[in-house]
């Protein structure tokens, strides 16, 4: 389907990656990884033909489909949700504003002798044929399901998409790609801004996908869960198996210990023909054995051992001041958006070198608590903070408050002051931002190294309490590392929101669970809160609620199912009506005929038999019309 040969691309002299070759073929899932800026999303770009390869060339079988899910989208104010999705469908739209002109045109015109008016019936069934065959009839239906699936509730769809976050507006995007029937699928993070239900069934949606899906994540769970293969971006090579990322990882270690083990073996014999060489080259009578150990030792091809990116950022947080003994206090709070209560009489006292993990599913108020610490919105009670108090927030959108338009250096020096602003240079080093780096543009670089940038950036206030939402979010697995050993180093307090319990493990000694607009306190790490909820990981934490009577599940499994039918029935109905409506025309415009030149027609026998073929599939229909029309009525 697709064939990648010899891919190189460089910036600034340096090779991002360099004669890369693979080939894509239907069913293949990728998980593509790597290192953040190692050029994954650069990858992405080459695929879709968004970003010219310095040399090398992409082989594609014709008219082959490509969707590609941006980091970064724009979104046209004005539509709604659902209008948004619909642009997913322009060939059916255009087919169906066509058919509305058309059908005006028939109601409106009288000329039904003229050569015209037949040319628009002629246009009116190849057009309604069309529409059929694009799936006119299905696609209102399909976007609701894959809405409904990414976690859009009924009563949003007609919201405009201006009203909704940057993480919901990348949903739509993500529903408009899984409607349009691509070929190929590349998606750049999908998992950032979903919740876990919504996680679950991208999961076996993609599972089934018939196409090739590229998926660029560090969420190792649903790479494990989706693809059957992996390729590695790591050093300018990229390393190819048909396994998932798990099992990728073990081969490759294996693969790796195999090569150091055999080039181990390799150099100890190269170094005892050597020693050879060296005993013979001094002895007359052996000069033509070494010059033969010498040519032999030439042709032996050295082993070489695939180069690991052992590269990581170097990150502590100190603390600026000792805080007094409590450090935020919290009293009845309450936070509503219009009629939906979040939160509801939160109390919550926070004392001096506590470490706190927020958990519980999405909409559930996690993030809204931190917001109000920091005072970003109005909400009812009051949260009073400590003597000597310095908060360092890093929003879940961090990134998204960086200037794109403006350089590394000069967003670290903007954001510096007198005494830390001669270090920023070392500071973006420590993050591995060196030498060139610092002069890019901030919207050149990946998700991952945004994030970089805006802890590196977080470092250059005083600090002694932490407020840290979701901050692993486009890390790569070693960087998420580096933060969680910087974070169980940190003196001061923290308040932890994350849904990744491999990176929650160890970081708490306390455990709120944000569920119906309260909190429950649990004194131990995120383990213990696990074992106390009787849940194996916590993705069993985020799923909804599962231990309410099953006549609940069933009603709603119940509702989906009508909800299902009722939406092929009106599909089944419209198809009739359309045509009914055709076959009316058709009558009307023999009628016509008749009216004008029976004596011409009375004695055509293949006329009057198609006349009543028309008349009898009409009340056939009309007969259909209503039977449809009763099952939708008793639903």
């Amino acid at each position: 389907m697709l064939n990648i040969h010899n891919l190189s691309v460089s910036f600034g002299g340096t090779y991002l990656f360099e004669e890369v070759t693979f080939r894509l073929g239907a069913g293949d899932r990728v998980g593509l990884v790597g290192k953040n800026g190692a050029g994954k999303s650069t990858m992405l770009k080459i695929l879709a033909k968004d970003f010219l390869p310095d040399s090398g060339n992409i082989a594609t079988e014709k008219e082959v489909q490509i969707g590609f899910l941006r980091q970064d989208i724009d979104f046209e104010q004005g539509r709604t949700v659902l209008e948004e999705a619909y642009q997913a469908f322009t060939d059916i739209i255009e087919i169906e504003n066509k058919l509305e002109y058309i059908n005006h045109q028939l109601i409106s015109r009288t000329d039904y002798e003229s050569e015209a008016y037949s040319l628009i019936i002629e246009e009116l069934s190849d057009f309604t044929h069309r529409f059929e065959l694009h799936g006119g009839y299905n696609y209102v239906g399909d976007t609701e399901k894959i809405l409904l699936g990414l976690g859009f509730k009924r009563e949003v769809f007609n919201n405009l998409t201006d009203t909704f976050s940057g993480g919901w507006r990348m949903r739509i995007e993500l529903a408009k790609l899984l409607l349009q029937n691509n070929d190929i699928l590349l998606l750049d993070e999908p998992t950032n801004h979903l919740d876990i239900e919504s996680i679950i069934w991208l999961e076996s949606f993609l599972r089934n996908y018939p196409g090739v899906v590229v998926i660029v994540s560090h969420d190792k769970m649903f790479l494990d869960n989706v693809t059957n293969r992996t390729i590695e971006i790591s050093l300018g090579k990229a390393y190819d198996f048909n396994k998932p990322y798990s099992q990728y990882l073990e081969l490759r270690h294996e693969i790796r210990e195999k090569q150091l083990a055999t080039q181990k073996n390799q150099q100890k014999k190269i170094e005892e023909t050597e020693r050879l060489i060296e005993k013979f080259r001094a002895k007359a009578s052996k000069a033509s054995m070494a010059q033969s150990l010498i040519k032999k030792l030439d042709k032996v091809e050295r082993i070489e051992v695939d180069e690991d990116d052992n590269s990581v950022m170097n990150i502590s947080f100190p603390i600026s001041k000792v805080p007094g003994r409590v450090v935020v206090e919290a009293h009845n709070v309450t936070k509503a958006y219009s009629d939906k209560i979040i939160l509801k009489d939160i109390n919550l006292l926070v004392e001096r070198g506590s470490k706190i993990a927020f958990v519980g599913q999405n909409g559930q108020g996690k993030s809204t608590f931190i917001k109000a610490i920091v005072n970003e919105f109005e909400f009812k009670g009051e949260i009073k903070l400590g003597h000597n108090v310095q908060l360092g927030y890093f929003a879940q959108n961090q990134a998204e408050y960086l200037d794109g338009e403006i350089t590394l250096l000069q967003t670290m020096e903007d954001a510096a002051n007198d005494t830390n602003r001669s270090k920023v240079r070392d500071m973006l080093g420590s993050f591995l931002f060196r030498g060139d780096d610092v002069d890019k543009k901030v919207k050149v670089l990946s998700g991952g190294e945004r994030n970089r940038l805006a802890l590196c950036k977080l470092l250059l206030q005083p600090i002694n309490v932490l407020l840290m939402d979701e901050p692993t979010n486009h890390l790569d697995i070693k960087s998420k590392n580096v933060l969680k050993a910087a974070l169980q180093k940190f003196e001061g307090t923290l308040l932890l929101v994350s849904h990744d319990r491999d990176f929650l493990q160890g970081m708490s000694n306390i455990v709120y669970e944000f569920k119906d607009q309260k909190i429950k306190e649990y004194l131990g790490d995120v383990n213990y809160f696990l074992e106390q909820r009787n849940l194996e990981n916590m993705r069993e934490v985020e799923k909804k609620d599962l231990t309410k009577k099953e006549t609940s599940k069933d009603k709603s499994k119940v509702a989906y199912e009508d909800q299902k039918k009722g939406k092929s029935l009106q599909n089944k109905l419209s198809k009739i009506e359309s045509q009914i409506k055709q076959l009316e025309l058709d009558i009307q415009h023999d009628d016509k005929a008749l009216e004008t030149n029976y004596n011409k027609h009375i004695e055509d026998a293949s006329f009057f038999n198609a006349y009543n073929k028309k008349k009898s599939d009409l009340d056939n229909l009309l007969d259909d019309w209503a039977m449809v029309q009763d099952e939708i009525d008793k639903m």
